[in-house]
């Protein structure tokens, strides 16, 4: 299911193949969110383009619309969007707790009021599962709690303690029903490591999750609103306990500096809606840093987006001309900046694997790094 292939000499990067149902997947690899079935604006023929290797939905958001029983009729997910590669489903969990509005848990799950029309819903751990077996996911999430930051102690314990509780209920149920494919693997199931910011109760969370047995195990619970040094931490920690021969995924954390610095933790899979968010925003992100698009310094700038990227976006077209479909308010201009910054984290993570392989992980990581932040600090400065 997961083969270990390279190892970094000098930190903990890793790279591997992660067999799903649709294919395999190398890593370290990016995840572009598509939560509705969609990665916003772009097509699946412009994903693969980039090299997209698999994609995230959600359960959530897919259960109330269009509705599980329009997506089984199609015949899944996959045939639903067209889409023929791998596809992670997030449980919905953080989207229960942050959008649902009346929402109330207990140990039997979460029951909460639609945040598009107010209908009541509960959700229990094997409904989450059964949801996603439904949807054909490749690799399915369980419902979690991702509780706030900041969360006292006592709260963190006690929702990690529940999370728990539906860990081991989704696991019984997933291998109860576990679905075959006649002519791939099983579809697979990970672990959510939750805990807050306590380093004890991330330690007790894995000893339990690796107790009950999952194909990997994702870290849950960080990009929050805690700092860039806290996030640091928590992932070197946690990642560190964790089996070394099952694939380890950070949840949520997508600032191209942060995955490289993770990838030398030893994190093998990421997702993060900041480059489309952030792209239907005007935000461009490149080898040497961000560049705000909208800008007035950008009017008469001919260059590409970035002259080392092999986009579509930066092959045809220049930063004066992305300046002003913005500024025009023309749609074209969000989806060639979403296109640009999917292709440009797809390509980092690629190249991170490449200098895994070639030994020279680290001399990669720290030239990365410092023309990243270098180039930032001296636009600032203007």
């Amino acid at each position: 299911m997961f083969e270990l292939l390279h190892k970094d000499t000098t930190t903990k990067a890793r790279a591997g193949i992660l067999t799903t149902a649709h294919g395999m997947i190398e890593t370290p690899v990016f995840m572009p969110v598509g939560t509705q079935g969609t990665v916003k604006t772009l097509s699946n023929d412009e994903l693969k383009a980039c090299g997209t290797q698999i994609i995230l939905g959600n359960a959530y958001h897919l259960y109330l619309r269009p509705g599980i029983e329009l997506i089984k009729k199609a015949g899944g997910l996959h045939q639903f969007m067209g889409w023929d590669r791998p596809i992670l489903t997030d449980s919905g969990g953080y989207q229960i707790f942050s959008l649902a509005v009346l929402r109330k848990l207990t140990e039997e799950g979460a029951e909460f009021s639609s945040h598009i029309d107010g209908s009541r819903h509960m959700l229990t751990p094997e409904k989450i599962v059964e949801i996603q077996q439904t949807l054909g996911s490749d690799i399915i999430m369980p419902l979690d709690e991702c509780v706030h930051y900041p969360a006292a102690k006592d709260y963190a314990t006690q929702s990690l303690a529940l999370t728990l509780k539906w860990a081991r209920r989704s696991k019984d149920y997933f291998s109860k029903y576990d679905i075959r494919d006649t002519k791939y693997e099983r579809r697979l199931l990970f672990g959510i490591v939750q805990g807050s910011t306590y380093l004890d109760l991330r330690k007790r969370a894995v000893e339990a999750l690796v107790d009950i047995g999952f194909d990997g195990y994702a870290i849950g619970g960080v990009s929050v609103g805690e700092g860039h040094d806290l996030i640091r931490e928590i992932t070197e920690e946690t990642a560190s306990l964790l089996p070394e021969d099952k694939p380890r995924y950070l949840m949520g954390v997508g600032m191209p500096p942060d995955m490289i610095e993770a990838i030398a933790q030893g994190i093998d899979m990421f997702d993060c809606v900041v480059p489309t968010r952030n792209g239907r925003n005007g935000q461009a992100f490149t080898s040497a840093g961000e560049l705000q698009l909208r800008n007035a310094e950008f009017k008469e700038d001919l260059r590409p987006i970035d002259a080392a990227c092999g986009c579509f976006t930066c092959r045809h077209h220049t930063r004066a001309y992305m300046r002003h479909l913005f500024n025009t308010e023309e749609i074209l201009g969000l989806r060639l900046v979403s296109l640009h910054n999917i292709h440009f984290y797809v390509t980092l993570i690629s190249l991170a694997r490449a200098a895994i392989q070639e030994g020279s992980f680290e001399a990669f990581r720290k030239s990365f790094a410092e023309n990243y932040q270098r180039k930032r600090k001296e636009r600032k400065l203007k």
